[in-house]
């Protein structure tokens, strides 16, 4: 159930280090166990993209319950050259979602993303985009999201 009373903020460096642990509680929880060097390199390198892009552009929004972040979405900000599909050149991709399991069913992802998108109208995105988990997914679609049908190819390169 949403509470509509809920405060939703936008996290600031004080925070980092709860950022860094729901990334990784995240990450755990979308990938399974993470290798040991894997969790190692982001529990040291991930304060340093925090400082570096934190209300620049990446902003992440979180709900506290109790005085802790319970929840949190982050909002990774790309200008790229205008097209007809994006006038403002301004864009925008959902990351790490994720509300910790003791908090769940409270609505807290709901508000997250509903400051989420009254901020990108403000800030002139033109669209935001997102890859969204089964779970996820009706939240999304009940946010104004919908499915994405292109005449492109969804593709990756990675770095061997």
């Amino acid at each position: 159930m949403k509470d509509i009373n809920l405060r939703v903020e936008k996290a600031e460096t004080a925070n980092i280090e709860a950022l860094v642990s729901l990334r990784l509680a995240y990450l755990t929880e979308d990938h399974g166990h993470l290798d040991e060097d894997v969790a190692t390199t982001i529990q040291r390198d991930l304060p340093k993209y925090f400082q570096k892009h934190l209300n620049e552009d990446l902003l992440a929004y979180v709900v506290r319950d109790a005085g802790e972040i319970a929840a949190c979405a982050f909002l990774l900000i790309i200008e790229k050259p205008m097209s007809p599909a994006f006038l403002s050149g301004k864009t925008g991709t959902v990351l790490n979602v994720y509300t910790k399991p003791e908090h769940r069913g409270k609505g807290y992802a709901h508000c997250i993303m509903d400051a989420m998108l009254s901020d990108a109208r403000r800030r002139g995105l033109a669209s935001i985009e997102l890859k969204s988990t089964d779970d996820g997914y009706g939240l999304y679609k009940a946010v104004g999201f919908v499915d994405d049908h292109s005449k492109y190819h969804l593709m990756k390169w990675t770095n061997p």
